[in-house]
C-alpha cells in the first residue's frame, strides 16, 4: 500500500472532487457512521427528507454522533427532531447548519462554539455524493447528470448498486486503466485494437476504445465500442451503444491514504417504454455479465504492488499524461489550470478506422 506523497501527485493528502459515500437506501432518520478520507462522518436523513453529513464527533465531549444503540436519545427515537441530530451522550442538538440549538439542561445559553462541521452533499441517481476538499472549498466542478436514471418512460433501468468493498490500493492504480491499453487483450478478451485515444479536458478525462472480442461480438469485422469518462478522480462512466444501450458507473472513494471503497453499477435500455419484470430480468444479468469484466480489473489491483514508477514503454498508452493529469486534484485549486495547460487535448494511440466496420455489443 503506498500513499499520495508516494506517488508525487501535490501537497495534499486526499483529492478535491465529488465522491459516492453510501447509497441512497442506506441513509434514513437512524444516523449512520461512514469513514472515508482519514476520518469519521455521520449522514443522517432530517424529517424532510434531505441528506446531511456531518462531522462525527460532538464538540462537548468527542462522543460519536452514530456509533452508539444503548443510550435513551437512541432507544427512544429521538436522536433525529426535524432537521437536526442529537448527540446520545449528553443531548446536545444541532441544526442543519451545524450549529447547536438546543442544550436540554443549560441554563446558561448555549456557547457559539458549540458547532459541528458539514459537508456539502447532493443525493442523486440513487446514490449520496460528497464534495471532498481539503481546501475547504465549494465545488469547482459539477456531478455527472445521469440522464439515463429519469429515462425509465424509455425503456431504461434503474441500476443495482454492487458494493464491492475496499482495495488496498491508491486511487492513481485506478486512474492508470484509463490510459493502459495493453492490458484489454491479456485481461479482458479484446482482439484486433482498431482505435484507441485519450481526451483530458479539464476535470475530465476520456478514453475512446474500438476493438473485436473473444465473446461479446459475433463477426470478425465487428467492435465492441466503448466512451469512457472520469469526472473528477473519483467518478467513472462508460456508455456502449447497439441493441441495448448500457451505462456502467465505478466509484472509488478514499477510505485512509492509499485505501479506496469502490462501488459498481449498470444501467441498461431494454425496451422502448417501461421495462416489464423479464426486462428488468435481463438488464441484472446484463449487470452481471459486465461485473464479471471488472472482476477482472479488481483481482490485478488486488494483488499488485504500487507502480510508483511506471517502465513505460512506446507502445504503452499515455501514463504520463494520465498522472500529471491526476495531479490536480491532489494541489490548491489556483494551479488547476496549470495542469489543464500541461495535459487538454487528444492523444491518439492507436487509430487504423479507415474502412473499419463499427458495431458496438
Amino acid at each position: 500500500m503506498a500513499k499520495a506523497a508516494e506517488y508525487g501527485l501535490g501537497p495534499l493528502t486526499y483529492p478535491r472532487g465529488w465522491f459516492m459515500i453510501a447509497q441512497s437506501s442506506e441513509v434514513t432518520d437512524k444516523p449512520i457512521p461512514l469513514r472515508f478520507f482519514g476520518r469519521e462522518f455521520v449522514a443522517y436523513r432530517g424529517e424532510s427528507g434531505k441528506v446531511y453529513l456531518v462531522d462525527a464527533y460532538c464538540p462537548h465531549m468527542r462522543i460519536h454522533l452514530a456509533r452508539n444503540t444503548t443510550s435513551y436519545v437512541v432507544r427512544d427515537g429521538q436522536q433525529v427532531q426535524g432537521e437536526s441530530i442529537r448527540c446520545p451522550g449528553h443531548g446536545w442538538r444541532f441544526g442543519p447548519d451545524g450549529q447547536c440549538d438546543d442544550i436540554p439542561y443549560s441554563t446558561h445559553g448555549i456557547p457559539k462554539a458549540a458547532c459541528i462541521r458539514t459537508f456539502p452533499v447532493v443525493e442523486k441517481a440513487g446514490c449520496i455524493w460528497m464534495w471532498h476538499d481539503e481546501e475547504g472549498g465549494a465545488p469547482d466542478f459539477d456531478l455527472p447528470d445521469f440522464a439515463e436514471w429519469d429515462m425509465e418512460d424509455q425503456g431504461w433501468v434503474r441500476w443495482r448498486i454492487d458494493e464491492l468493498g475496499t482495495l488496498p490500493v491508491h486511487p492513481q492504480e485506478i486512474l492508470d486503466n484509463m490510459t493502459d491499453i495493453a492490458h484489454f487483450i491479456p485481461v479482458h478478451g479484446s482482439r484486433d485494437i482498431v482505435y484507441f485515444e485519450n481526451e483530458f479536458r479539464d476535470h475530465k478525462i476520456y478514453q475512446r476504445f474500438g476493438a473485436g472480442h473473444r465473446t461479446l461480438v459475433s463477426g470478425s469485422d465487428d467492435l465492441l465500442v466503448t466512451d469512457t469518462w472520469y469526472t473528477g478522480p473519483g467518478i467513472l462512466l462508460s456508455r456502449m451503444e447497439g441493441e441495448h444501450p448500457s451505462v456502467i458507473m465505478i466509484c472509488n472513494t478514499p477510505v485512509e491514504d492509499g485505501v479506496v471503497r469502490v462501488w459498481y453499477a449498470l444501467m441498461v435500455k431494454v425496451s422502448t417504454g417501461h421495462a416489464d419484470s423479464a426486462g428488468i430480468a435481463m438488464a441484472r444479468s446484463y449487470q452481471d455479465v459486465a461485473l464479471e469484466a471488472f472482476a477482472q480489473d479488481f483481482e490485478i489491483w488486488q494483488n499488485k504492488e504500487p507502480a510508483l514508477n511506471i517502465l513505460q514503454i512506446q507502445d504503452d498508452g499515455p501514463f504520463h499524461k494520465g498522472r500529471i493529469w491526476h495531479r490536480q486534484f491532489y494541489s490548491p485549486r489556483e494551479k488547476a489550470a496549470d495542469y489543464h495547460r500541461r495535459v487538454n487535448g487528444v492523444h491518439v494511440t492507436i487509430d487504423r478506422r479507415m474502412g473499419a466496420k463499427s458495431k458496438a455489443a
